[in-house]
Protein backbone atom coordinates (compact mmCIF):
# COMPACT_ATOMS: atom_id res chain seq x y z
CA UNK A 1 0.00 0.00 0.00
CA UNK A 2 1.46 3.47 -1.27
CA UNK A 3 1.96 6.02 2.00
CA UNK A 4 1.66 9.36 2.55
CA UNK A 5 4.65 12.04 4.34
CA UNK A 6 2.18 13.65 7.27
CA UNK A 7 0.37 16.18 5.45
CA UNK A 8 1.33 19.79 6.02
CA UNK A 9 -2.08 22.04 7.24
CA UNK A 10 -3.57 24.57 5.16
CA UNK A 11 -5.44 26.35 7.12
CA UNK A 12 -6.03 29.90 7.31
CA UNK A 13 -5.34 32.08 10.54
CA UNK A 14 -8.90 33.38 12.09
CA UNK A 15 -10.16 36.75 11.39
CA UNK A 16 -11.14 38.95 13.61
CA UNK A 17 -12.76 41.70 12.70
CA UNK A 18 -14.59 43.90 14.96
CA UNK A 19 -18.30 44.60 13.80
CA UNK A 20 -18.90 41.61 11.55
CA UNK A 21 -20.04 38.09 12.96
CA UNK A 22 -17.74 35.74 13.87
CA UNK A 23 -18.06 31.88 12.38
CA UNK A 24 -17.49 29.87 15.63
CA UNK A 25 -17.01 26.30 14.61
CA UNK A 26 -17.00 23.66 17.46
CA UNK A 27 -15.65 20.17 16.83
CA UNK A 28 -16.81 16.51 18.34
CA UNK A 29 -14.58 13.95 17.78
CA UNK A 30 -14.18 10.23 18.15
CA UNK A 31 -10.64 8.51 18.70
CA UNK A 32 -10.20 5.35 17.72
CA UNK A 33 -10.36 4.74 13.57
CA UNK A 34 -11.31 8.52 13.23
CA UNK A 35 -8.43 10.44 14.18
CA UNK A 36 -5.82 7.63 14.91
CA UNK A 37 -5.64 3.72 13.95
CA UNK A 38 -4.36 2.99 17.69
CA UNK A 39 -2.77 -0.62 18.28
CA UNK A 40 -5.32 -1.39 21.84
CA UNK A 41 -6.83 -5.08 21.38
CA UNK A 42 -9.85 -5.59 22.37
CA UNK A 43 -9.44 -9.37 24.18
CA UNK A 44 -12.09 -11.33 22.95
CA UNK A 45 -12.24 -15.19 22.48
CA UNK A 46 -13.60 -17.37 19.31
CA UNK A 47 -15.74 -20.58 19.65
CA UNK A 48 -14.16 -23.38 17.79
CA UNK A 49 -14.77 -27.06 17.56
CA UNK A 50 -12.20 -27.45 20.08
CA UNK A 51 -13.30 -24.30 22.89
CA UNK A 52 -13.27 -21.14 23.05
CA UNK A 53 -9.66 -19.67 21.59
CA UNK A 54 -7.91 -16.12 22.32
CA UNK A 55 -8.95 -13.88 19.67
CA UNK A 56 -7.80 -10.16 20.15
CA UNK A 57 -9.11 -7.54 17.96
CA UNK A 58 -8.91 -3.61 16.81
CA UNK A 59 -11.21 -1.24 17.55
CA UNK A 60 -12.51 -1.35 13.74
CA UNK A 61 -13.06 -4.83 13.59
CA UNK A 62 -14.61 -4.87 16.86
CA UNK A 63 -17.52 -1.83 15.62
CA UNK A 64 -18.25 -4.58 12.69
CA UNK A 65 -18.56 -7.53 15.14
CA UNK A 66 -20.42 -6.18 18.39
CA UNK A 67 -23.49 -6.10 17.24
CA UNK A 68 -23.59 -10.10 16.70
CA UNK A 69 -20.80 -11.37 18.14
CA UNK A 70 -21.43 -14.61 16.54
CA UNK A 71 -19.14 -17.42 18.18
CA UNK A 72 -17.62 -14.78 20.07
CA UNK A 73 -17.70 -13.41 23.74
CA UNK A 74 -15.61 -11.21 25.74
CA UNK A 75 -12.41 -13.34 27.72
CA UNK A 76 -13.25 -15.29 30.48
CA UNK A 77 -17.27 -14.15 29.37
CA UNK A 78 -16.19 -11.24 31.52
CA UNK A 79 -16.17 -7.42 29.64
CA UNK A 80 -13.90 -6.05 31.83
CA UNK A 81 -11.15 -8.19 31.05
CA UNK A 82 -12.00 -7.73 27.06
CA UNK A 83 -11.49 -3.83 27.90
CA UNK A 84 -8.42 -4.08 30.21
CA UNK A 85 -6.40 -2.38 27.64
CA UNK A 86 -8.87 0.79 27.19
CA UNK A 87 -9.20 1.72 31.09
CA UNK A 88 -6.15 3.17 33.47
CA UNK A 89 -5.58 0.14 35.42
CA UNK A 90 -2.82 -2.38 34.92
CA UNK A 91 0.54 -1.75 34.86
CA UNK A 92 0.32 1.20 32.40
CA UNK A 93 -2.11 3.26 34.47
CA UNK A 94 -3.20 6.33 33.35
CA UNK A 95 -0.41 5.77 30.59
CA UNK A 96 -2.37 3.26 28.67
CA UNK A 97 -3.90 5.81 26.40
CA UNK A 98 -0.68 8.16 25.82
CA UNK A 99 1.66 5.00 25.41
CA UNK A 100 -0.99 4.24 22.15
CA UNK A 101 -0.96 7.43 21.62
CA UNK A 102 2.02 7.60 20.64
CA UNK A 103 2.94 4.35 18.76
CA UNK A 104 0.16 5.13 16.74
CA UNK A 105 1.36 8.55 15.56
CA UNK A 106 4.97 7.14 15.23
CA UNK A 107 4.53 5.76 11.65
CA UNK A 108 2.36 8.74 10.62
CA UNK A 109 5.38 11.62 11.43
CA UNK A 110 7.75 9.09 9.96
CA UNK A 111 5.81 9.20 6.80
CA UNK A 112 5.36 5.36 6.62
CA UNK A 113 1.24 5.82 7.72
CA UNK A 114 -1.51 8.02 7.46
CA UNK A 115 -4.08 8.93 9.99
CA UNK A 116 -7.56 7.67 9.90
CA UNK A 117 -10.33 10.26 8.17
CA UNK A 118 -10.74 13.11 10.95
CA UNK A 119 -7.15 13.42 11.54
CA UNK A 120 -6.27 16.21 9.33
CA UNK A 121 -9.49 17.69 10.30
CA UNK A 122 -8.69 17.51 14.24
CA UNK A 123 -4.93 18.73 13.48
CA UNK A 124 -6.65 21.54 11.51
CA UNK A 125 -8.94 22.39 14.47
CA UNK A 126 -6.02 22.65 16.86
CA UNK A 127 -4.37 24.88 14.65
CA UNK A 128 -7.26 27.58 13.97
CA UNK A 129 -7.88 27.32 17.85
CA UNK A 130 -11.38 25.72 17.95
CA UNK A 131 -12.82 23.96 21.05
CA UNK A 132 -13.33 20.55 20.30
CA UNK A 133 -14.07 17.50 22.78
CA UNK A 134 -13.22 14.20 22.74
CA UNK A 135 -15.75 11.36 22.66
CA UNK A 136 -15.09 7.99 22.62
CA UNK A 137 -16.17 4.93 24.36
CA UNK A 138 -12.88 4.00 25.93
CA UNK A 139 -13.03 4.38 29.38
CA UNK A 140 -9.57 6.55 30.17
CA UNK A 141 -10.01 9.26 32.62
CA UNK A 142 -10.26 13.37 30.96
CA UNK A 143 -6.57 13.52 32.58
CA UNK A 144 -5.43 10.41 30.25
CA UNK A 145 -7.31 11.58 27.51
CA UNK A 146 -5.80 15.12 27.34
CA UNK A 147 -2.27 13.75 27.76
CA UNK A 148 -2.60 12.37 24.40
CA UNK A 149 -4.13 15.59 23.13
CA UNK A 150 -1.07 17.71 24.15
CA UNK A 151 1.49 14.67 22.76
CA UNK A 152 -0.22 15.13 20.10
CA UNK A 153 0.20 19.08 19.78
CA UNK A 154 3.87 18.70 20.70
CA UNK A 155 4.61 15.71 18.18
CA UNK A 156 2.38 16.72 14.85
CA UNK A 157 2.25 20.67 14.69
CA UNK A 158 5.56 22.47 13.08
CA UNK A 159 6.25 25.36 15.23
CA UNK A 160 4.74 27.14 12.34
CA UNK A 161 1.57 25.71 13.28
CA UNK A 162 1.71 26.30 17.06
CA UNK A 163 2.42 29.96 16.55
CA UNK A 164 -0.58 29.56 14.19
CA UNK A 165 -2.53 28.41 17.07
CA UNK A 166 -1.51 30.65 19.49
CA UNK A 167 -2.07 33.32 17.53
CA UNK A 168 -5.45 32.62 16.88
CA UNK A 169 -6.34 31.35 20.41
CA UNK A 170 -5.22 34.82 21.49
CA UNK A 171 -7.60 36.47 18.87
CA UNK A 172 -10.20 34.52 20.91
CA UNK A 173 -9.07 36.09 23.76
CA UNK A 174 -9.18 39.38 22.59
CA UNK A 175 -12.58 39.05 21.10
CA UNK A 176 -14.41 37.80 24.27
CA UNK A 177 -12.36 38.15 27.01
CA UNK A 178 -10.28 41.52 26.91
CA UNK A 179 -6.20 42.30 26.16
CA UNK A 180 -4.59 38.22 26.31
CA UNK A 181 -0.77 40.64 26.26
CA UNK A 182 0.10 39.52 29.54
CA UNK A 183 -0.38 35.82 28.99
CA UNK A 184 2.25 33.42 28.50
CA UNK A 185 1.95 31.25 25.18
CA UNK A 186 2.02 27.87 27.88
CA UNK A 187 -1.13 29.90 29.74
CA UNK A 188 -2.72 30.73 26.49
CA UNK A 189 -2.85 26.97 25.56
CA UNK A 190 -3.46 26.14 28.78
CA UNK A 191 -6.55 27.72 29.35
CA UNK A 192 -7.37 26.33 25.50
CA UNK A 193 -6.94 22.78 26.76
CA UNK A 194 -8.84 23.23 30.17
CA UNK A 195 -12.19 24.74 27.72
CA UNK A 196 -12.37 21.67 25.61
CA UNK A 197 -13.78 17.82 26.93
CA UNK A 198 -12.04 14.79 26.95
CA UNK A 199 -15.05 12.13 27.80
CA UNK A 200 -14.33 8.27 27.96
CA UNK A 201 -17.89 7.30 28.04
CA UNK A 202 -17.66 4.30 29.90
CA UNK A 203 -15.13 5.39 32.23
CA UNK A 204 -16.30 5.40 36.09
CA UNK A 205 -15.14 9.10 36.20
CA UNK A 206 -18.00 9.36 33.06
CA UNK A 207 -20.79 7.22 34.71
CA UNK A 208 -20.30 9.59 37.74
CA UNK A 209 -21.13 12.25 35.72
CA UNK A 210 -23.83 10.86 34.20
CA UNK A 211 -25.45 10.49 37.56
CA UNK A 212 -26.17 6.05 37.09
CA UNK A 213 -24.57 3.19 35.44
CA UNK A 214 -23.54 2.45 31.75
CA UNK A 215 -24.73 -0.60 30.20
CA UNK A 216 -20.90 -1.71 29.35
CA UNK A 217 -18.71 -0.88 26.59
CA UNK A 218 -20.54 -2.44 23.84
CA UNK A 219 -23.51 -0.42 23.67
CA UNK A 220 -21.99 3.66 23.94
CA UNK A 221 -24.53 5.37 21.69
CA UNK A 222 -26.73 6.90 24.62
CA UNK A 223 -23.34 7.90 26.62
CA UNK A 224 -22.07 9.41 23.52
CA UNK A 225 -25.56 11.48 23.34
CA UNK A 226 -25.19 12.42 27.06
CA UNK A 227 -21.62 13.85 26.21
CA UNK A 228 -22.29 16.00 23.47
CA UNK A 229 -25.46 17.59 24.63
CA UNK A 230 -22.97 18.34 27.49
CA UNK A 231 -20.22 20.25 24.99
CA UNK A 232 -22.66 21.96 23.13
CA UNK A 233 -24.00 23.25 26.22
CA UNK A 234 -20.96 23.65 27.28
CA UNK A 235 -19.80 25.72 24.34
CA UNK A 236 -23.21 27.72 23.65
CA UNK A 237 -22.67 29.04 27.52
CA UNK A 238 -19.13 30.18 26.87
CA UNK A 239 -20.76 32.81 23.56
CA UNK A 240 -23.97 33.56 25.57
CA UNK A 241 -24.31 36.83 27.24
CA UNK A 242 -21.05 37.84 25.65
CA UNK A 243 -22.68 40.38 23.54
CA UNK A 244 -20.37 39.65 20.74
CA UNK A 245 -22.46 38.19 17.30
CA UNK A 246 -21.00 34.87 16.11
CA UNK A 247 -22.63 31.96 13.57
CA UNK A 248 -22.17 28.94 15.24
CA UNK A 249 -21.62 25.24 12.95
CA UNK A 250 -20.64 22.23 15.60
CA UNK A 251 -19.39 19.08 13.93
CA UNK A 252 -19.26 15.80 15.03
CA UNK A 253 -17.36 12.25 13.33
CA UNK A 254 -16.95 9.07 14.40
CA UNK A 255 -16.42 5.52 12.07
CA UNK A 256 -18.80 3.68 13.74
CA UNK A 257 -21.94 3.70 11.34
CA UNK A 258 -24.70 2.81 14.37
CA UNK A 259 -23.28 6.08 16.70
CA UNK A 260 -23.13 7.86 13.46
CA UNK A 261 -27.43 6.91 12.81
CA UNK A 262 -28.06 7.43 16.72
CA UNK A 263 -26.24 11.38 16.83
CA UNK A 264 -28.19 12.35 13.54
CA UNK A 265 -31.30 11.18 14.95
CA UNK A 266 -30.45 12.79 18.44
CA UNK A 267 -29.52 15.94 16.48
CA UNK A 268 -32.74 15.70 14.14
CA UNK A 269 -35.10 15.26 17.06
CA UNK A 270 -33.93 17.01 20.07
CA UNK A 271 -30.72 19.29 19.83
CA UNK A 272 -31.21 21.02 16.08
CA UNK A 273 -34.76 21.87 17.87
CA UNK A 274 -33.19 23.13 21.11
CA UNK A 275 -30.78 25.05 19.26
CA UNK A 276 -32.45 26.25 16.05
CA UNK A 277 -29.66 28.14 14.19
CA UNK A 278 -27.13 26.35 15.25
CA UNK A 279 -25.81 24.14 12.15
CA UNK A 280 -25.04 20.80 13.59
CA UNK A 281 -22.49 18.87 10.64
CA UNK A 282 -22.35 14.93 11.08
CA UNK A 283 -18.98 13.16 9.27
CA UNK A 284 -19.88 9.69 9.03
CA UNK A 285 -16.05 7.92 8.70
CA UNK A 286 -17.05 4.10 8.70
CA UNK A 287 -16.20 4.10 4.71
CA UNK A 288 -12.77 3.44 4.00
CA UNK A 289 -13.06 4.26 0.81
CA UNK A 290 -13.97 7.92 1.64
CA UNK A 291 -10.83 9.64 2.65
CA UNK A 292 -12.26 11.99 4.71
CA UNK A 293 -16.28 10.68 5.33
CA UNK A 294 -19.76 11.10 4.30
CA UNK A 295 -21.16 14.95 5.50
CA UNK A 296 -24.79 15.38 7.12
CA UNK A 297 -25.70 18.66 7.81
CA UNK A 298 -28.55 19.48 10.45
CA UNK A 299 -29.33 22.94 10.27
CA UNK A 300 -32.71 24.75 11.77
CA UNK A 301 -33.59 28.38 10.68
Amino acid sequence: MKRTTLTRSRSKPAVFTWGRPLHLKYYMFDWDDNILHMPTRIHLEKKTARGWKPYPVSTAQFARIRRTMKNCRPLNDDWDQAFADFYDVGSRGVDAFLDDTKKALKPIVSGKANGAPSFQKFQNALIEGRLFAIITARSHSAVAIRKGVEYFIRRVLTEGEKQEMLHNLRGYIAYFDGDPSGLSDAKVLSQYLDLCRYRGVTSPEFQELMGRKLGGSESPEEAKQFAIREFVQHALGLVRGKNRPAKISIGFSDDDRKNVESVIEFLQSELGREHPGVKFVVYDTSNARRASGRKIVIERA
